[in-house]
């Protein structure tokens, strides 16, 4: 009997490794952390300032654009998560990295839990950045410290609901590369939802009508109204309720994918 025949590590032993693995990967990588957490920082500074006038709207929930905002900044680096995680997942396979694990006795969901780990710790870091710098810039949290609590745990929930996206998409690609075209699809879910305006002032009604069927609406509409309302107990249902189905879906897809192939290897 071979040492890998007689010793099989627990589930959360594999978990662990990986997810160490995948953590300092993350951290190793300032080229991939940098441009996700300042470019939404960047697009949160052109869209307050360009478009504070807005506030102006009768009915217009808040007269700080920044605080309304900021919730798209979260989104956004979910966006990124998609991107961030998918790769290094296709550069596994791509480096031969993926194959070897095949030759060990490696559960498909502690891989998928260790690939997202990176992806939990760069969100959680994105997270505290946009509210740090979100209160600086004159925003605020009406639902005070707990609800930047909440704030935190349903942006985490969204990167890694995300991240599970990226984990299909990575298992996909032949390339580490090839994972970038998705980026333009997703951005343009984001620009198809309430992110600029709530739906209820969204005067176009196919435009109105496609944010409401678009659960990237609910999810931005959780956050700020921690953001703008206080306690919204619907609009948390809500974003908490869509950002859970997605990563059930994705975590199910992605884990079914990862087994399939190793079953064919």
């Amino acid at each position: 009997m071979s040492p890998t025949a007689r010793y099989k590590p627990s589930l959360l032993i594999q978990i662990r490794e990986l997810a160490r693995r995948s953590i300092m990967r993350t951290v190793r990588q300032p080229a991939s952390i940098v441009p996700a957490t300042l470019f939404p920082l960047i697009l949160l500074a052109i869209n307050s300032s360009g478009l504070d006038a807005t506030t102006e709207i009768p009915g217009f929930p808040t007269d700080s654009y920044v605080t309304f905002a900021l919730a798209f900044a979260f989104l956004q680096a979910g966006v990124f998560a998609v991107v961030g995680t998918g790769q290094n997942l296709a550069e596994d396979q791509v480096n031969g990295f993926f194959s070897r694990l095949q030759l060990t006795p490696i559960r498909p969901a502690a891989l998928v839990a260790g690939q997202l780990a990176g992806t939990l710790a760069l969100g959680l870091f994105q997270a505290s950045s946009y509210i740090a710098v979100g209160l600086i810039a004159g925003g605020s949290i009406e639902a005070g410290i707990p609800g930047a609590l909440v704030l935190i745990a349903l942006a985490t929930l969204i990167t890694l609901a995300f991240g599970s996206i990226g984990l299909i998409a990575g298992m996909r690609a032949s390339t580490p590369e090839n994972v970038q075209g998705i980026f333009p699809v997703l951005f343009v879910f984001l620009f198809m939802s309430s992110m600029a305006l709530p739906r209820d002032l969204i005067q176009t009604d196919w435009f109105r009508t496609v944010a409401t069927y678009n659960p990237v609406s609910y999810m931005i509409e959780g956050i700020r109204s921690l953001l703008i309302t206080g306690w919204d107990g619907e609009a948390l249902a809500l974003g908490f309720g869509f950002a859970t189905v997605i990563l059930v879906i994705a975590l199910t897809v992605a884990t079914a994918s990862i087994k399939s192939r190793m079953v064919r290897a």
